[in-house]
């Protein structure tokens, strides 16, 4: 079966094989038995109107994407993520306030582990034991160091983890600095991680995304936090606040650039030195 994938927007993540749209309607000769429409971004649904009219004449038409609110399948590999991107759960056990997973995705379920470097799991160290191991195993495998750029929860990171992680030597992980009680989980992760070695503190490997611009948010306060991880070793990576419709205050986009771009927070953790 032939399928055309359509995006409204390109992002890092998004496949670029000769099946890939981005945000257009058909050429002249493009045929399928199903075109698929994936919406990422809320703020991209009026597009989704658009772009169902200009290919609902080629093939039928599936709407999916993490934007519609539908509770997504297995993962397969390279149809809505480009190739190493990889998903082995599904769902948090959490309910954060700024985030959608649970109420789309429900508590966590573990998916069949399919192959893959980059690990995008909504929250990996909530599955099973069994399943954590058997996900390490497969990147052991991979022909490319992995990355956990979905995110580590440094609440329940634990001593076996961090084993785990110094035989695979990653070339990359995250964790997440979002409310006010994940400060000293933090804290003990990196003096975990760095214990261990595997990556070092003076490396940009061990990154921490810090949400800021929420309401009630400061922009004192946000950068306390985001100087807080700098002074663990981590390395903080500003996550601008966006609501449902994607907007996003000008003065604070201009608070978070510096924050968001390595060179850039490179030079603020010299001078922090």
């Amino acid at each position: 079966m032939k399928i055309i994938r359509v995006f409204p927007r390109k992002t890092k993540a998004t496949p670029d094989d000769e099946g890939v749209r981005i945000n257009c309607g058909p050429e002249l000769w493009d045929e399928a038995d199903e075109v698929h429409i994936s919406v990422t971004f809320t703020w991209d649904l009026p597009r989704l109107e658009w772009l169902f009219q200009q290919w609902m004449h080629v093939a039928p038409i599936k709407i999916g994407g993490p934007a519609t609110g539908e509770k997504s399948g297995d993962f397969i590999p390279g149809m809505y993520l480009k190739k190493g991107y990889v998903i082995t759960s599904r769902g948090c056990p959490n309910h954060c306030w700024f985030c959608t997973v649970p109420h789309r995705e429900g508590d966590i379920r573990e998916l069949p582990i399919t192959s893959g470097w980059n690990i995008l799991d909504d929250n990996l160290l909530a599955c099973s034991d069994e399943h954590i191991r058997a996900v390490f195993a497969m990147l052991k495998k991979q022909p490319t160091r992995a990355q956990f750029t979905g995110g580590l929860e440094a609440k329940i990171l634990k001593d076996w983890h961090i084993d785990l992680m110094a035989d695979l030597k990653p070339k990359r992980i995250f964790f997440a600095y979002d409310t006010k009680d994940d400060y000293e989980p933090l804290v003990i992760a990196a003096k975990k991680v760095f214990k261990s070695a595997f990556l070092s503190e003076r490396s940009n490997s061990v990154r921490a995304f810090v949400l800021i611009g929420y309401k009630g948010d400061t922009f004192e306060a946000a950068e306390r936090r985001l100087r807080a991880v700098l002074k663990m070793g981590m390395f903080p990576m500003a996550m601008l606040w966006r609501g449902n419709d994607g907007h996003r205050d000008p003065a604070w986009i201009k608070f978070a650039w510096p924050w968001s771009r390595p060179a850039s927070i490179n030079a603020l953790k010299r001078r922090a030195a």
